[in-house]
C-alpha cells in the first residue's frame, strides 16, 4: 500500500523547485542595476546556516526570492559595459577613455562607476577629465592585485556594478601599455602633428622620419598612409590624407615602423578641421605664458596676478590630472577680473616636453610669444625695485627684442633658488612674500620666452629652451642684471613633501628611484626617501635677497582691518 507523504518528504520535493526559482532570479538580478550591489548577491548556503528548521527555511527562500524578483522589476538602469578602451599607466593606474554618448557617463562627475577586470575583479572609476580634442571622457581606476599576476593585462569594462560573470571580460582585448601609445593628435594647416610614447630614444637619439609612416584607419591592411617629415623626441608630423575626414567622424591615427611593420597602439583621433583657435577668438596676444601644472590651486592666484600685471595677455595651464580646486580657482579667476586663463586638460604622465611643443604649434595663432615658466618661478628686472612705483603692462614686452633687434627668437632668463626661509608651513601672503633666502648664486638653469614663429618645425624643446628655426632667429641669454627668475624651489616641508610625492609631468626619475643622484633634480642632502633633513627650514640661505619681496609688497600689499595682506589673499 502506498505511503502517504510526509512532511519531510514534501520539503524534500519541494525544495529543489525554490533553489531554482532562486537561481533563475539570480541571473535576471546580475543584469540589473541596484543602489546596493551586495543585495543582488543570494547565497542559499548563508540561509541553511541560519534556518535550521525546514518550514521557517521555506519561508524565508520564497520571501528572498519575491523580493529578488520585485527589485529586478523594478529597476530602470540596465547593466551595460560602456564602449571604452583602456592604457596601463605607471604605478598600476588604468585610465579608460570613453568616445561618444553614453548614458552610463551622462554625468561623470556622479560617480557610481566601476572598472570590471577578468575573476570577477573590479575597482572604482573616479571621473578624470574630457580631452580637449577628441572629446573623450577620462576615468581612472586601479588594477587589481590579482589581476597584476596574469599576463597579458586585459581592458576592463565600464559598468554600474562592480561585479560580472568571471569570464565576461577574459576575452577582451589586451590593454596596451602608457610606454608605447600613440596619445594624441591634432592637425595644422599644411600637416598633422603626433604625439607617440615609447618610439624615439629619451637620451635624445631621434630615429629618421624615413622609418615611419602615419597611418589613417582602424583596418591596418587598408588604412592610409602618408609620409612622415620630423621625428624628434615624441613629436612627429606628417602629410594629411588625400581624403580628408568627415566632420562627424574621427579616424583613428598611429605611427607605423616600417622596418618591423608595427603599428603602435593608438588612442588619438584625427580630425579637420584643425581645432587652433577659442570659439570666440581674441585678438593675438603678445605674451602669453604656459606651463605643465597639478595641484597648483594655492599658489595659482598670485603667479596669475603678479604676471598679468607686469605684461602677460593670456594663461595656458596644462592641467596634468589636478584633484584640487584648480577649475574652481581658474573659474573665479577669469569671472572676477581682466584675466583670460585657458585650462587644457593632459592627462598624460612624464609629457611636459611633449606638452609644451602641443603648446608651441597649437596656441600659434593665439599668441606672438610664448613665456615657459612654472607656478612657482617670477621673473623680475632689479631696475624695477628703483624706478617703477607700480607694475606696468610693457616690463615683460621690454625683455624681449628690440625694433633694431628683430632676429631675436628666444630670451632666456637665469634662476636664483630660494630655499624654506625659516617657514614651517606655507605662507598665507605668498611665496614671494614667504620665501626670502636663496643659494649664492644663480643656477646655470635657466627658462626662456620664445617668439612662436621662430620654434623649429621639429618643435624640439628641453622644457627650459626650444630649438629655433636659426635661419634667421637667434637666442639671446640676458645677464643677472636685467633680468633673473625667483624659483621657489625648496618650500616649507609640508609643501616640498606634496611635490617629492608626485614628479610625473616632467620625464625626470621620480625622487624615490635610486638613480642619477648628483642630478640637479634632485635635492641636496635629501637622498631617496621623504624624510625631512635635519634643519630644512635653514637649508639653501646663503643670501637674504628681499628685492621681490619688498616690489611686491608696494604693489600688491595695503593695510585692512584684519592685518597687512597682498592682492592675492583671500
Amino acid at each position: 500500500m502506498a505511503r502517504k507523504p510526509t512532511t519531510a518528504m514534501a520539503i524534500f520535493l519541494v525544495l529543489p523547485c525554490f533553489f531554482l526559482l532562486a537561481f533563475y532570479s539570480l541571473l535576471l538580478s546580475r543584469s540589473a542595476v541596484s543602489s546596493s550591489p551586495a543585495e543582488l548577491r543570494f547565497r542559499p548556503q548563508n540561509l541553511t546556516a541560519r534556518y535550521k528548521d525546514s518550514d521557517s527555511f521555506n519561508h524565508v527562500i520564497r520571501e528572498e526570492v519575491n523580493q529578488l524578483v520585485h527589485r529586478t522589476r523594478l529597476v530602470t538602469s540596465i547593466l551595460i559595459p560602456v564602449g571604452s578602451f583602456s592604457v596601463l599607466l605607471p604605478n598600476w593606474e588604468v585610465l579608460v577613455l570613453v568616445y561618444g554618448e553614453n548614458p552610463l557617463t551622462s554625468s561623470p562627475r556622479g560617480g557610481g562607476l566601476y572598472c570590471v577586470f577578468p575573476r570577477n575583479e573590479a575597482s572604482p572609476a573616479n571621473f578624470s577629465g574630457v580631452l580637449p580634442l577628441s572629446g573623450a571622457l577620462t576615468f581612472k581606476c586601479v588594477l587589481p592585485n590579482r589581476n597584476r599576476r596574469f599576463h597579458p593585462f586585459r581592458q576592463p569594462f565600464l559598468a554600474r556594478l562592480p561585479e560580472r560573470d568571471p569570464n565576461a571580460t577574459s576575452a577582451s582585448p589586451v590593454m596596451p601599455r602608457w610606454d608605447f601609445l600613440a596619445y594624441e593628435c591634432f592637425s595644422t594647416d599644411t600637416d598633422v602633428v603626433v604625439f607617440v610614447k615609447g618610439v624615439n630614444n629619451r637620451q635624445g637619439i631621434n630615429k629618421s622620419p624615413e622609418e615611419f609612416r602615419c597611418v589613417f584607419g582602424d583596418d591596418i591592411k587598408n588604412a592610409v598612409r602618408t609620409a612622415v617629415t620630423s621625428s624628434k623626441q615624441e613629436v612627429f608630423r606628417c602629410h594629411h590624407p588625400k581624403t580628408a575626414a568627415s566632420a562627424t567622424k574621427k579616424i583613428k591615427i598611429s605611427i607605423e615602423i616600417q622596418s618591423e611593420k608595427l603599428v603602435v597602439p593608438s588612442v588619438a583621433y584625427y580630425t579637420t578641421p584643425p581645432r587652433r583657435t577659442p570659439s570666440n577668438p581674441k585678438p593675438k596676444s603678445l605674451l602669453c605664458a604656459t606651463t605643465m601644472v597639478y595641484n597648483v590651486a594655492k599658489f595659482l592666484r598670485e603667479w596669475v596676478m603678479y604676471y598679468s600685471e607686469i605684461g602677460v595677455d593670456k594663461f595656458i595651464l596644462y592641467d596634468n590630472g589636478s584633484d584640487d580646486d584648480l577649475e574652481t580657482v581658474v573659474k573665479e579667476l577669469n569671472e572676477e577680473g581682466d584675466y583670460n586663463i585657458e585650462r587644457i586638460f593632459w592627462v598624460w604622465p612624464k609629457t611636459q616636453e611633449a606638452g609644451f611643443s602641443h603648446s608651441a604649434v597649437y596656441f600659434k595663432d593665439s599668441c606672438a610669444w610664448m613665456m615657459y615658466v612654472d607656478v612657482d618661478e617670477f621673473i623680475f628686472s632689479p631696475s624695477w625695485l628703483e624706478n617703477s612705483s607700480r607694475p606696468s603692462k610693457t616690463m615683460l614686452q621690454s625683455l624681449l627684442s628690440t625694433p633694431s633687434d628683430r632676429s631675436t627668437g628666444q630670451v632666456s632668463i637665469k634662476c636664483n633658488d630660494f630655499g624654506p626661509s625659516d617657514q614651517k608651513n606655507h605662507p598665507e601672503t605668498g611665496v614671494i612674500h614667504g620665501y626670502d633666502c636663496r643659494r649664492q648664486a644663480a643656477e646655470q638653469r635657466h627658462k626662456s620666452i620664445i617668439l612662436l614663429d621662430a620654434v623649429d618645425h621639429s618643435l624640439l624643446n628641453v622644457i627650459h629652451h626650444f630649438d629655433l628655426n636659426d635661419s634667421y632667429y637667434s637666442w639671446k641669454e640676458l645677464p643677472p642684471e636685467a633680468a633673473v627668475i625667483n624659483h621657489y624651489k625648496y618650500q616649507a616641508w609640508p609643501e616640498f613633501m606634496t611635490k617629492f610625492r608626485r614628479r610625473v609631468s616632467a620625464f625626470v626619475a621620480d625622487w624615490t628611484t635610486r638613480v642619477n643622484r648628483m642630478s640637479k633634480d634632485r635635492t641636496p642632502g635629501l637622498g631617496f626617501q621623504p624624510i625631512k633633513p635635519d634643519r630644512w627650514e635653514r637649508m639653501f640661505c646663503d643670501v637674504r635677497d628681499e628685492r621681490l619681496k619688498l616690489l611686491t609688497r608696494k604693489w600688491f600689499g595695503s593695510q585692512t582691518p584684519e592685518g597687512f595682506k597682498m592682492a592675492w589673499q583671500r
